[in-house]
């Protein structure tokens, strides 16, 4: 199959991009720059030149190909109204673009939070939830079952990790913690972070092109929910560093914007997911993916 591959050569699309060539389909990535051509091309990619933000370009990428990933996301988060503004479009016209045509069109979103519970495929995120703000993309692409496209969408938890993570929630927590001479945590530290090795994302966004029926929505979890406390001790023991609780309300003073993600309790199941595709999260977990070392190393 030859796909067309959003976010081509951003942390997860790269990733994506390896998985779907090594798998045997023909990828053409959209680059946005000469760099980002140059990578792939190098990966042994097609090259689209355009951008999130340039419709056409969207809308003739997908004219070249069987299917489309859509992983590409403007991570502005001082102005996150906007980047969901702009992927709400992109779907849009990539959905419309793909109409009628039977052809598979995956997208990304995030996993939601629910009180006191385990967010699985069917939670629907909260209003005013961070996850909420993609619900609109993802309705897009589960009411395009009816206009004949296998869309379905892959929703990744808050940390997706590996070697090559550098710009992730992770890197953030890490560099706050140097700057703060601490590792801290909010409250009592039991809130729960989910997250996912990036190969085995990488391989459920494939699956899902192959397999997923229209209207699916699956989690890429592999951790279901480790507490922020553990998360915090173990940068703190690579750091050589204090570990410390803060208060709940203090948390976005320290973290920054991250400090209201950090406080959140948002555990999330990938059960479903994993029984449909034969789905098996197979790579190192993030605490184990922490004590590899390589995110201290830079």
């Amino acid at each position: 199959m030859r796909v067309f591959v959003t976010g081509a050569t951003g942390f997860v699309g790269t990733a994506v991009v390896r998985e779907l060539l090594g798998a045997g389909h023909q990828v053409l990535g959209l680059a946005r720059s000469d760099a980002s051509a140059a990578k792939l091309a190098a990966a042994g990619a097609d090259v689209h030149r355009g951008s999130l933000e340039d419709l056409e370009s969207l809308r003739a990428g997908v004219a070249a190909a069987d299917g489309v990933i859509h992983t590409a996301f403007i991570h502005d988060f001082s102005d996150f109204e906007r980047s969901i503004a702009a992927d709400r479009h992109a779907v849009e016209a990539l959905g419309e673009a793909l109409a009628g045509t039977g052809r598979p069109f995956v997208i990304s979103s995030g996993t939601p939070s629910v009180p006191d519970g385990v967010a699985t495929e069917s939670t629907v995120p909260e209003a005013g939830s961070l996850a909420a703000g993609r619900l609109a993309a993802e309705e897009v692409v589960v009411s395009l079952a009816t206009r004949g496209v296998r869309g379905s969408v892959v929703r990744l938890p808050r940390s997706v990790h590996s070697d090559e993570d550098r710009h992730g929630f992770v890197p953030v927590l890490i560099a706050t913690a140097r700057t703060r001479g601490v590792s801290a945590y909010p409250g009592d530290g039991t809130n729960a972070w989910p997250a996912v090795h990036c190969l085995d994302a990488a391989r459920l966004y494939r699956l899902a092109l192959e397999h997923a029926p229209a209207g699916t929505r699956l989690h890429a979890v592999g951790d279901e929910g480790i507490p922020v406390r553990d998360l915090a001790e173990r940068i703190g023991k690579h750091l050589g560093l204090p570990v410390e609780s803060i208060p709940v309300e203090k948390a976005v003073d320290h973290f920054g914007w991250l400090g209201g993600v950090f406080s959140a309790d948002m555990p999330a199941s990938s059960a479903a997911t994993q029984q449909l595709l034969d789905w098996r999260p197979s790579h190192p977990g993030l605490l184990a993916d922490l004590d590899a070392g390589h995110y201290f190393a830079r």
